[in-house]
């Protein structure tokens, strides 16, 4: 399995419910590499960027209001992004991830779905150059 460096964002609604250290363990139990990290409120114009394939959604400027409504922590982390797909939870929509996802044991809303994890090596060359030199 091929390692890659892609982008986890850990949201404002983990930040404010107090779960950044269990999601980081999350992934460095599971093996994951830190390569950066940095706590920050993030601006709407990155969020709109990094969201861009959602602009034309009926819920954009929801996710992007609530992207940018408090501190989020962004990370770049190295490993095969099929994995962190399944730690974080397959779907976007919490009541659809497994028991044992990020998602799936800590989440019941959207956006506040807790974690960004980028979805695949092309979505994370693009984010991880978005984000990196943020971090």
């Amino acid at each position: 399995m091929s390692t890659h460096n892609f982008v986890v964002i850990i949201k404002p609604d983990a930040l404010n419910r107090r779960l950044v250290g269990e999601i980081i363990n999350r992934f460095e139990s599971r093996g994951f590499s830190i390569i950066a990290a940095r706590q920050f409120v993030l601006s709407k114009d990155i969020v709109e960027e990094h969201y861009r394939e959602h602009a034309k959604s009926s819920y954009f400027n929801t996710l992007v209001e609530f992207s940018i409504s408090g501190p989020s922590v962004v990370m770049v982390v190295n490993g095969n992004i099929r994995v962190a797909r399944n730690v974080v939870g397959a779907s976007t929509l919490p009541w659809e991830c497994a028991p044992g996802t990020i998602r799936g044991d800590f989440s019941n809303n959207v956006p506040e779905n807790l974690v960004h994890c980028s979805k695949s090596s092309e979505d994370a060359e693009r984010e991880v150059a978005l984000w990196e030199k943020l971090c």
